[in-house]
């Protein structure tokens, strides 16, 4: 009975840390919104009950409101990233004097150069998006960083 006990938690772990804990994270992100909400809601309503001036951007979210310097900045990142990770599992894939030397008849190579591959080409596609949007949205980000300097 003891071995049943020793598989069951042995099992239960990886599925609590894999299936458990991303519910729970979620649920719990949708409730603080759902919360948030309901109280912009009641301080809305009454607002309309004391017959104040209500504001059409009272119910805008402030953290979603990034700025086109920032999405870019986030792809550069991301592409960053992604490009280094490819180029790592390749050449952990391809280097045949590394550490733990692979033998390809049955060894993880080939898989680390199809991930490597897939994570280069993203990071290349994110370089190559970042650099066009830098370029296209001159105007728009020079505008914008004039609009949040004469806010503050």
């Amino acid at each position: 009975m003891t071995d049943f006990w020793k598989l069951f938690f042995h099992d239960l772990i990886p599925i609590c840390i894999c299936v458990v804990l991303p519910t729970l994270v979620i649920w719990l992100i949708g409730r603080v919104k759902q919360n948030e909400t309901n109280r912009k809601a009641e301080i809305m309503l009454k607002a309309l009950d004391n017959g104040a001036i209500i504001d059409s951007d009272f119910f805008k979210g402030q953290s979603g409101s990034k700025t086109i310097k920032e999405r870019l900045l986030g792809r550069l990142t991301g592409a960053c990233v992604t490009g280094v990770l490819g180029l790592v599992f390749i050449l952990v894939a391809i280097i045949p004097e590394w550490p733990g030397h692979w033998d390809y008849s049955d060894s993880p190579a080939p898989m680390l150069i199809i991930l490597g591959g897939i994570l280069l080409a993203i990071g290349i596609a994110l370089f190559i998006v970042y650099f066009t949007g830098k370029k296209l949205m001159a105007k728009e980000i020079v505008s914008e960083e004039k609009q949040i300097l004469g806010e503050k």
